[in-house]
């Protein structure tokens, strides 16, 4: 008996791994089967049936191949040195994640700003003071890092972290804006047919790798990481704002009393974390700053402290 389900199984291997060759083979021979049955010879001809059978097991094999064949691909480019050090060094991943934000931040920046003069629209020019914003906070980290790295100055590292705290809170009047200028005027955030789907994918991919990030960064006990993933977490929070603005501006009356709602309770529960956020981080960064200073006075009133202070002088 297990002799017998020793063959069967590798039978069923053999079938669903032929090789690189019958797998790619069997995709246009599947295809062409199926499209000559239903354009030429009809559902109910004997090779329409072969067709089902061949399309089937063409759509199983490739299935089963792509998880091996995605394993080698990701391998093949973890690789790659500048990758692997992307997955190994945290810092280095931040500084690179922060770079690409801030570019993506410029851009939609200078978009919306554009088109709010152009367009003659508050909504736009709205967005990209929001925008700017977050363009300065990722800037102020951006260059703190290039000129004390990570972990070097603990005191440093709380102070930039208040003063994104302070940004967050002053971005919140923007972003308040928006939500009232969406709830007295008609119109808003409108995309294309097609492109609120990808808008909708990106923002909800934002949305849960913000969050993911936010938990996973707390180990390291790094403000400046602790910065960078609450700056990412807010702007993914306003993302997911707009895009429920665009999905019901487009498949919703404008001004219905579902939309101004929806917009009204959204918008209130995202301006408040932005701002317990933002008042999160002064607070604590403040209490930590006090503590560091006293623990710095203790150490001077100690005869150690008294003569490292003598000779620095």
């Amino acid at each position: 008996m297990e002799i017998k389900m020793e063959k069967l199984k590798k039978a069923v291997i053999r079938l669903l791994y032929p090789g690189a060759a019958a797998v790619i083979c069997s995709v246009p021979v599947g295809a062409g089967l199926l499209a000559a049955a239903f354009l030429y010879l009809g559902e109910e001809h004997p090779v329409a049936y072969v067709a089902y059978v061949v399309s089937a097991y063409s759509l199983t094999a490739v299935c089963a191949n792509l998880v091996p064949l995605a394993k080698k691909i990701k391998n093949r480019i973890c690789q790659i040195p500048v990758v692997r050090r992307y997955r190994e060094d945290i810092p280095f991943k931040i500084r690179v994640s922060l770079h690409i934000s801030l570019g993506i931040n410029l851009l939609y920046a200078g978009m919306h700003g554009f088109s709010g003069f152009y367009y003659r629209s508050v909504w736009f020019v709205t967005l990209s003071v929001y925008y700017i914003f977050l363009s300065v906070m990722r800037f102020l980290l951006v260059r703190y890092i290039y000129k004390k790295g990570f972990g070097g100055d603990r005191e440093g590292e709380l102070r930039r972290y208040r003063l994104c705290g302070i940004l967050l809170i002053l971005m919140n009047l923007a972003l308040s804006g928006v939500v009232v200028l969406e709830l007295h005027q008609s119109g808003g955030f409108h995309y294309a047919e097609l492109l609120i789907y990808g808008v909708a994918l990106y923002a909800f991919y934002m949305m849960i790798s913000a969050v993911v990030n936010v938990v996973r960064y707390r180990k390291h006990h790094s403000p400046l990481m602790s910065a960078a993933k609450i700056i990412n977490l807010a702007a993914a929070m306003v993302s997911m704002l707009s895009l429920e603005t665009a999905m019901l501006t487009q498949f919703d009356d404008p001004s219905s009393a579902f939309r101004q709602m929806m917009i009204g309770v959204t918008g209130g529960i995202v301006c408040a974390a932005v701002v317990g956020m933002g008042i999160g981080m002064v607070v604590s960064s403040t209490k930590k700053l006090k503590k560091t200073g006293e623990n710095e006075n203790n150490i001077l009133d100690t005869d150690q402290g008294k003569e490292a202070l003598k000779w620095k002088r």
